[in-house]
């Protein structure tokens, strides 16, 4: 069987444009698709469980894993830190496998100056309003903070010229369709091809 390098999906959007729901299908149903546990040291949520939902330490420990270059990418949100495991990634990588990261643009620009061969995709909401409407019924944040959480989409979608692929998140079944397209794509760049195993099997002469 043709082997090929692992590739590295990175994924952003606004809150509430489906990210985190695409990511999750694109792991249950596309073979090789990893997602990188992240590092955190806020406190675990009900349900959560370590080392599938995040990986959850102490302030002094993640201190120290900074100290040592170990995160790929970190930042500290309301008194938490999260960061991305450099080591992980690898690890999954070096396998074959691919690594899909749902992280924020900020993040996101972090991992492309470290691996240029990574692959941003940007995920849109269909409109402001729709983006809204669905921040609303969620029912889980008070309109100060939806409010705040429009305000930094702007901020956020700003970025999109930066990001290799733009997925409008409408219909999910459509959209999931894209996204996987383009997993799919990627995963067979020349790039990703191992030249050794063609050479072998189809050009040495017998």
């Amino acid at each position: 069987m043709l082997k090929r390098k692992g590739s590295l999906f990175v994924v952003s959007a606004p809150s509430g444009a489906g990210k985190t729901t695409l990511c999750r299908k694109a792991g249950e149903d596309l073979e090789g698709l990893l997602h990188s546990v992240s590092f955190t040291t806020r406190a675990p949520r009900t349900g959560e469980v370590q080392d599938v939902h995040y990986t959850f330490i102490g302030q002094d420990e993640f201190r120290a894993m900074i100290a040592k270059g170990e995160f790929v990418e970190w930042a500290e949100v309301h008194g938490n830190f999260y960061g991305t495991s450099k080591g992980r990634i690898e690890e999954i990588v070096n396998a074959g496998n691919d690594v899909i990261l749902d992280i924020d643009v900020q993040g996101a620009r972090r991992i492309r100056e470290q691996y240029s061969a990574s692959t941003l995709i940007f995920i849109l909401p269909p409109s402001m309003p729709v983006l809204e409407k669905r921040l609303f019924n969620r029912m889980s944040d008070s309109p100060e903070v939806i409010e705040r959480r429009l305000r930094k989409a702007r901020e956020e979608i700003s970025e999109y010229k930066y990001y290799d692929y733009v997925i409008v998140n409408d219909l999910f079944e459509e959209a999931f369709g894209v996204f996987a397209s383009i997993i799919t794509a990627e995963r067979n760049r020349i790039e990703k091809v191992d030249h050794e195993w063609i050479k072998e099997h189809f050009l040495t002469e017998e």
